[in-house]
């Protein structure tokens, strides 16, 4: 295919920015990281919230849920960057594009968290009830326990998905991954040698992950 394109291949104008690639990479796997620890924060919170007995606290949880696995992520992107965080005076594009990541990526891992602890058999909170524990006690010490094993499969599958999805804060000028890839080839006019590196890159990040979650689910099953 690439014979029938006449395609002529120029490493090395590419191999020149080679450190682009690299501070992209690295760049992708911190913002990754940290919208992951945040997201999970944030979808145990509005699992909680599903559940509570504060009607207003349920209504706003099951709304942010809706309105955030209902609208792409692009344009909450631009939404939150330009609209909100501008007119608050946050600046540094780098923990507002990692916030909007975890925002957007929490209300997945809540649908995630709740339908692991409803999988529970009810037989488990009536054994924990009648041996006098209190809620705290039933969930910290049998249901989450249960419910984390379950629900540990898609939340690492959740984070091959959010370093993927991190590509799209290029919108808003971080230089991720994606971004540098993008300059790289600005510069260069080498478009498929700057985005064959990156498809790699996201490959090598991404699919000792899905191995993993593979691995986790063979475990669980058995």
């Amino acid at each position: 295919m690439f014979k029938n394109i006449t395609y002529t291949f120029n490493w090395q104008s590419v191999y020149e920015y080679k450190q682009k690639f690299i501070d992209g990479f690295i760049m992708t796997i911190i913002i990754s990281f940290f919208a992951l620890i945040l997201s999970f924060l944030i979808g145990l919170f509005f699992a909680y919230g599903q559940n509570s007995k504060f009607i207003l606290l349920r209504f706003f949880s099951r709304f942010y849920i809706e309105i955030i696995r209902g609208t792409p992520l692009l344009v909450q992107i631009l939404i939150f960057f330009y609209v909100f965080a501008n007119n608050l005076g946050f600046e540094n594009r780098y923990i507002v594009g990692t916030f909007i990541l975890a925002i957007f990526a929490g209300a997945y891992v809540s649908e995630i968290i709740r339908a692991a602890i409803e999988s529970i058999d009810y037989e488990q909170y009536e054994t924990a009830l009648s041996l006098g524990m209190t809620n705290y006690q039933m969930y910290r010490y049998v249901v989450f326990p249960q419910a984390f094993k379950r629900m540990l499969p898609a939340l690492t599958g959740q984070f091959a998905t959010i370093i993927k999805d991190s590509s799209l804060l290029s919108i808003i000028s971080i230089s991720e991954f994606t971004m540098n890839a993008q300059e790289v080839n600005a510069y260069t006019y080498s478009t498929l040698e700057s985005y064959i590196p990156l498809a790699i890159g996201y490959l090598l990040l991404t699919y000792p992950i899905s191995y993993y979650t593979n691995s986790l689910e063979k475990k669980i099953k058995k």
